[in-house]
């Protein structure tokens, strides 16, 4: 009885899969693959994994999103390390090559200003941290002659009127509401990769 039971939970696992192919090749993307079976997008992802990359034929996902303008570096400062998951996994697929995470915005500055840091292409910027939150380390970044090209994404639990009005103020790029709902995140970053990754002055070397 367990034997057939087995066989029958391998049976239904292999369908499931094909019928997870299938919807992708249909143009399906992980958030309605996840919808249909009762998982988050997440959980349909860890359930089948590249479905959207066979190695005998290209790739047939429709995405919900244009793609990248190009790979971009991340600087992320975020002290909620599932948060951090979270956002790391949508910026993956927007096209993040490389992203640094540092916890507040005292740590940030001494990244961004090392001599041998590479100028992120993006950040994404908790408000509420220790040290130097959010809001201080936005108005520094965006009063610093050399950093203040470098495109940012404010990202917090506040939906407050003033941290909205006062993130734009300062010259935030976008400003995104928790818990991060991945769509909403990607569209943010999409709405800014475009034009403000290609088009940010970089300093002269």
């Amino acid at each position: 009885m367990l034997h057939v039971l087995d066989h029958l939970q391998q049976a239904t696992e292999r369908l499931q899969r094909e019928a997870a192919v299938a919807a992708a090749r249909a143009g399906a993307g992980y958030p309605q693959l996840g919808a249909a079976c009762g998982l988050t997008r997440q959980g349909a992802r860890r359930r089948w994994p590249g479905i959207y990359h066979h190695s005998h034929e290209k790739p047939t996902e429709l995405p919900t999103m244009t793609s990248p303008a190009r790979p971009f570096d991340v600087l992320l400062v975020e002290d909620d390390v599932a948060d951090a998951m979270l956002i790391e996994e949508a910026l993956s697929e927007r096209g993040a090559r490389n992203l640094v995470r540092v916890t507040d915005g005292v740590a940030a500055l001494e990244h961004l200003r090392a001599s041998d840091t590479a100028r992120p292409d993006l950040i994404v910027l908790d408000l509420n941290m220790p040290r130097m939150n959010g809001r201080e380390l936005l108005k520094v970044l965006k009063t610093d002659e050399d950093l203040q090209t470098i495109p940012v994404v404010v990202l917090t639990t506040s939906t407050a009127p003033d941290d909205v009005t006062d993130a734009y103020s300062s010259h935030a790029n976008a400003y995104v509401t928790k818990p991060v709902n991945l769509e909403e995140f990607e569209r943010a970053v999409q709405s800014i990769d475009a034009f403000y990754l290609d088009t940010a002055t970089r300093p002269r070397p």
